[in-house]
């Protein structure tokens, strides 16, 4: 008898199958009704335009997308960039003619979370399907909260005033259901941004030996606008050196939540690897000057080094000036590495907000930025993104020299 473990995912939200090959459904639909029993099969024989994407993005989005490459590679390799954009968070599985690893590279290096060779067989899909359970939380594919961690590439880039402002835009998403959580034990700032004094705090929640339930879990957290805030201690707290585990809270959270922004403290050591390993959607938050970027540079090889999915890493450059630092090409260039949102420098506007203790309002330079960032998030693409890209420039090769080879 076979020790392997048979427990199926549970899927609530639709499965979305993109493909118009008769054999390739006929090997794949029988598969997934076995393995996902729960989940409704979509079948889509055309492939999806950036428009029905962005509707599905702001209605029922899918759990989990198979995406037929081999028909047109090049086209399908081009709705995949538009998935990877438009549907964040969502693992697209690409399925392939055959194992030509040139194909599977550019597929991954696209956005696509795992791939399947024809012909597609059970012992091939169960693999995949507990790896992308195990990589991206139990909430990818039973519909729970979709998780953001907010992560700093290096101290002081405003990684906490970007996940304490992130949170509350949300609502004007149509996501009823909202938790911040500061999940920084050592340096833990939304308490103080906020102007909320922590009575409890995430450490409460680890530390319940029974469990959490939804009387106690109304007691650890303080509304703000409509949004659950989870704080972090009021003295600070060492979790490396304990067995402290972040997956019990955040199987809790996601069964009670929509969406859940976490911000987290540096990236180094277990507790942060743990949050990053979670992460539906990772934002790395750096600036664009040259000590900033060079840690930039380190912790996406500490990511590879970890197995943590590239694709779900969202580069944020925050304070940007064109007067100090790097380009947006520049640094693109060398971090080859694509920056997903740049967030300018507006000194005055922070301060003002943080004075009082309230999110940055919309009409300021950076709360403007804020809110397209949400936008994109959300799966609204903002008008500047549509734009194509200019050549890198030579002064790319110049940075990426000083950074050093990644």
């Amino acid at each position: 008898m076979s020790g392997r473990n048979t427990t199926k995912p549970v899927v609530s939200q639709p499965v979305l199958v993109v493909t118009n090959e008769k054999k390739l459904k006929s090997e794949l639909l029988p598969v997934l009704s076995r393995e996902l029993p729960m989940a409704p099969l979509v079948e889509l024989s055309q492939m999806p335009d950036r428009r029905l994407i962005a509707e599905m993005a702001s209605g029922e989005r899918p759990a989990l997308i198979f995406l037929d490459v081999t028909t047109n590679p090049e086209a399908g390799l081009e709705v995949l960039t538009l998935l990877a954009q438009g549907l964040i968070g969502v693992p697209v599985v690409v399925i392939l003619g055959g194992n030509d690893p040139d194909l599977i590279l550019r597929c991954l290096r696209m956005g696509a979370s795992e791939f399947l060779l024809q012909p597609v067989t059970a012992e091939q899909v169960q693999p995949v399907l507990a790896r992308l359970t195990m990589r991206r939380g139990d909430g990818a594919l039973t519909g729970g909260a979709r998780v953001q961690v907010v992560m700093p590439a290096k101290g002081a880039c405003g990684a906490s005033t970007l996940a304490s402002n992130l949170a509350f835009h949300w609502k004007r998403h149509g996501f009823k259901k909202a938790m911040l959580a500061d999940l920084d034990p050592a340096t833990g700032t939304i308490p103080f941004l906020l102007k909320i004094k922590p009575v409890y705090s995430f450490v409460d929640a680890l530390m319940r030996e029974g469990g959490l339930d939804s009387d106690i879990w109304r007691g650890l957290i303080t509304k703000q606008s409509e949004v659950d805030v989870l704080l972090s201690p009021d003295n600070p707290i060492d979790v490396e050196n304990s067995s402290a585990d972040p997956s019990p809270l955040f199987d809790f959270a996601r069964q009670a939540y929509e969406i859940i922004t976490v911000d987290a403290p540096g990236p180094h050591g277990k507790w942060a690897s743990s949050l990053a390993h979670l992460a539906d959607e990772l934002l790395l938050v750096t600036t664009n000057e040259l000590p900033a970027l060079r840690a930039t540079q380190r912790v996406l090889q500490s990511f590879d080094r970890q197995g943590i999915d590239r694709a779900k890493v969202k580069l944020i450059v925050n304070r940007y000036s064109a007067e100090v630092g790097l380009n947006q090409e520049a640094i693109e260039t060398a971090l080859h590495f694509d920056v997903f949102h740049v967030i300018p420098s507006d000194y005055d506007s922070v301060q003002a907000a943080l004075v009082e203790g309230k999110p940055i309002p919309n009409s300021t330079p950076i709360g403007k930025s804020l809110a397209q960032l949400a936008d994109r998030l959300a799966g609204k693409r903002a008008a500047s993104a549509e734009t194509n890209k200019k050549k890198k420039s030579s002064i790319g090769s110049l940075f990426s020299g000083l950074l050093g080879r990644g």
